[in-house]
């Protein structure tokens, strides 16, 4: 039987530690919890990063893992995501190519390994692969699986039950399809697909046995509710991983020049979706740069994993920068594991 909630009155007095402990012992946070620890005031920041923090060292101790992306299809996509510098509706800069070969494709596996990550994340544009495409992954992926032991991620856009039962069949461990905002906020960001789309592609992933990851973009005009629903359904999703994208308003982007996010603001949202989800893989993916800044190493007192180098169309920092990172909090690199 669930827990009734611990009351706002109890949040009032700040005690995150309280919350946090009892999230350990199994409690669930309600809504309007979340929404106080979004909510809370800046000097909140470290009280609340502690509590998440005892959260995290619970499930995850100071291990920290590492993923790196491979973009094998850049650009030319037909959806019209706002904050999308590949699709349709994008004037950006980019650089725009067809598929990588197989190739290219393995030895991204090998920078993985000199970059230490434990998981290969293979990415493609465009709406939804083809037969063609899947088996074009499938041969890569079976090659990296003979000669490596890297976890294989792949990001392909929609899925149907067969193509991911074949992934699921070639050995990719886990899939990323972000749910990016919520249901309600979905409509202001695209409309060539939906919102109910993406959770069956979700569902479709799960169905074949692969590892679900799903996240969000925040600030992409959400409310701070919306950005609680985002988490809560993320938990009803049961994603085991979730990146946290924060919105790289890249020129060229209908969301150009739109994000109002502050540093601070993003180590409560991160925080937040620790409270709400305190057993999964919580990473800082795109745009941690950019909007976390200086406080980027704070971050990581509630999230417990981090993309390495390059992202799809934009750049990262250098991977020996995070891992200077890593080493100065006392924490440790997971290899090779979901």
């Amino acid at each position: 039987m669930r827990k009734e909630g611990l009351g706002l009155e109890t949040l009032v007095k700040k005690d995150w530690k309280m919350l946090a402990e009892n999230v350990i012992k199994g409690y669930k946070v309600t809504a309007e919890e979340a929404l106080a620890i979004v909510q809370a005031p800046d000097n909140e920041v470290l009280e609340i990063l502690n509590a998440a923090f005892l959260i995290r060292q619970h499930y995850y101790g100071k291990k920290v893992k590492l993923n790196m992306i491979i973009n094998t299809k850049s650009g030319l996509c037909p959806e019209d995501c706002g904050y999308c510098s590949q699709s349709i509706v994008s004037e950006a800069p980019i650089d725009k190519y067809a598929w990588l070969t197989k190739e290219k494709i393995v030895e991204g596996a090998q920078e993985s390994i000199r970059r230490k990550a434990g998981t290969y994340c293979i990415v493609a544009s465009g709406r939804r692969p083809t037969n063609r495409e899947i088996d074009h992954v499938i041969e890569a992926v079976k090659e990296i699986r003979e000669t490596t032991d890297l976890k294989i991620c792949c990001c392909l856009g929609f899925l149907n039950e067969t193509h991911a039962s074949k992934l699921a069949e070639a050995g990719v461990h886990r899939y990323k399809h972000n749910l990016n905002t919520s249901q309600d906020n979905y409509k202001n960001i695209t409309s060539t697909h939906t919102y109910e789309d993406r959770v069956d592609t979700v569902e479709a992933v799960k169905e074949a046995g692969m590892s679900p990851c799903s996240g969000a973009i925040f600030g992409m005009n959400e409310s701070n509710e919306e950005a609680v629903e985002i988490a809560l359904s993320l938990r009803s999703l049961d994603a085991d991983s979730i990146p946290c994208n924060f919105l790289n308003a890249i020129d060229g982007t209908p969301l150009e020049g739109t994000s109002e996010l502050t540093p601070t603001k993003c180590l409560k949202l991160i925080s937040m979706m620790r409270f709400v989800n305190p057993s999964k893989e919580i990473r800082l993916a795109g745009g941690r740069e950019v909007n976390l800044r200086s406080m980027q190493p704070m971050a990581l007192y509630a999230a417990n994993s981090i993309f390495v180098g390059d992202y799809l169309t934009t750049a990262g920092q250098e991977p020996t920068a995070d891992w200077g990172i890593i080493e100065d909090l006392g924490f440790e690199i997971e290899e090779c594991a979901l």
